[in-house]
């Protein structure tokens, strides 16, 4: 098993930043990427931003610029940075990780979302 839990999410004014983090834990053999996506209400689960274990990110059109996706490689954890947040951003923000556990299987696993609400 492999679980993913988020963390960071909350109330922001437009403008502001926020940090969120997923740590990765479980039968972990070796990590292909780890990524950020989001659902608002209504709406289908968008990627926002990915990285591989090689360091190579891609980001969401409409986050360039305002969002960072790090990796800590030892650790097994993603940090998203979101910076000049807009009302658009609030959404329920999920990490995913998709990689090899330790029986050598595949997976695709997701965390439980964490909030984040973009509002004055």
């Amino acid at each position: 098993q492999v679980q993913l839990v988020e963390s960071g999410g909350g109330l922001v004014q437009p403008g502001g930043s926020l940090r969120l983090s997923c740590v990765a834990s479980g039968n972990i053999f070796s990590i292909v990427a780890m990524s950020w996506y989001r659902q608002a209400p209504g709406k289908e689960r968008d990627v926002v931003a990915s990285i591989t274990k090689g360091g190579t990110t891609t980001y969401g059109d409409s986050v360039k610029g305002r969002f960072t996706i790090s990796r800590t490689n030892g650790e097994n954890t993603s940090d998203l940075q979101m910076n000049s947040l807009k009302p658009e951003d609030s959404a329920v923000y999920y990490c995913n990780l998709r990689g090899y556990d330790t029986n050598f299987k595949w997976g695709d696993y997701w965390g439980q979302g964490t909030q984040v609400v973009v509002s004055s």
